[in-house]
């Protein structure tokens, strides 16, 4: 059974940083990515980075030349290096691995974890 197990949240003053990990668990493919998406309170998922399996990273606008996504491109690990936080930048960031089968679609989901930024 895949189990994706985030760490490394917390609360930090804006302006500070965090550094947000993702492992795999019982997995033995490589996922066409693998991704950290922020749900905001009260508001939507939204993506925020993610790793391709060949090593290419995409950000949201909103957190471009603040946060880095790092990892093992796309095996079983994905790092998020937050920089400069910001208070909206407040919410819970998952980890997410998706990869395309023949027939299905498989797409994993971590518990979550909270970040809080303070003003």
């Amino acid at each position: 059974q895949v189990q994706v197990v985030e760490s490394g949240g917390g609360l930090v003053q804006a302006g500070g940083s965090l550094r947000l990990s993702c492992v795999v668990f019982g997995s033995t493919l490589t996922f066409d990515y693998m991704a950290w998406y922020h749900q905001a309170p009260g508001k939507q998922r939204e993506l925020v980075a993610r790793m391709i399996s060949g090593g290419s990273t995409n950000y949201a606008d909103s957190v471009k030349g603040r946060f880095t996504v790092s990892g093992d491109n796309a095996k079983t690990t994905l790092h998020l290096q937050m920089n400069n936080l910001k208070p909206e930048d407040t919410g819970v960031y998952y980890c997410n691995a998706k990869v395309s089968g023949l027939y299905d679609v498989y797409e994993y989901w971590g518990q979550g974890t909270q970040v809080t930024v303070s003003s």
